[in-house]
């Protein structure tokens, strides 16, 4: 019973910060729906909108084309297909569909092997990586595409484009950078 009542109040404490967040925000909105509704791009003319660039800005088409495929994919920690994905996941599948590069499963791992850059420096295909809590330790990647905005799987919307000057992502940005392979 003891170590019972111990979990549940260890899983709260994990996640109150994302409850005040949600508080916080939401009170200084003024839009008051409670559901968000992803909107999935159809081509790669709505992906550029997304991103705010010229549709010839975006030289990689089979990476853009692999995002509308897996956009709004719902998350799932642990997943792997279309199903449910997590993040580690989504990045390890982009790559190695993208760009023939196997990499590690767990997002602390692939940070490992990342050649840092600052985010002014960041291309199309870099990783980027949070760390939300207090430890310190990557527990979020996703993959940078333009204009300070990347493609993740969100543990509230699932596969998304996030923009990384949103507090809620650039205020636990930890690391950044291009694979090592």
């Amino acid at each position: 019973m003891c170590l019972m009542i111990l979990f549940m109040v260890g899983c709260k404490a994990k996640t109150d910060w994302r409850d005040n967040y949600k508080k916080d925000k939401s009170s200084k909105s003024t839009n008051t729906t409670k559901k968000t509704t992803i909107k999935k791009p159809n081509d790669l003319a709505e992906i550029s909108k997304i991103l705010d660039v010229s549709e010839n800005t975006l030289k990689n088409k089979n990476l853009y084309n692999f995002i509308i495929d897996w956009y709004g994919t719902p998350y799932k920690y642990g997943g792997m297909n279309e199903y449910g994905i997590d993040c580690s996941g989504f990045t390890n599948i982009l790559y190695k569909e993208i760009y023939k590069i196997q990499i590690p499963r767990v997002s602390k791992d692939i940070a490992e092997n990342v050649k840092r850059k600052y985010t002014e420096d960041l291309k199309e295909g870099d990783l980027v990586f949070f760390s939300f809590g207090k430890t310190g330790i990557v527990n979020h990647v996703g993959i940078y595409l333009h204009n300070n905005k990347f493609v993740h799987a969100s543990t509230s919307k699932g596969v998304i484009i996030s923009n990384l000057t949103e507090p809620y992502y650039g205020d636990y940005l930890v690391k950044c950078g291009s694979y090592k392979n």
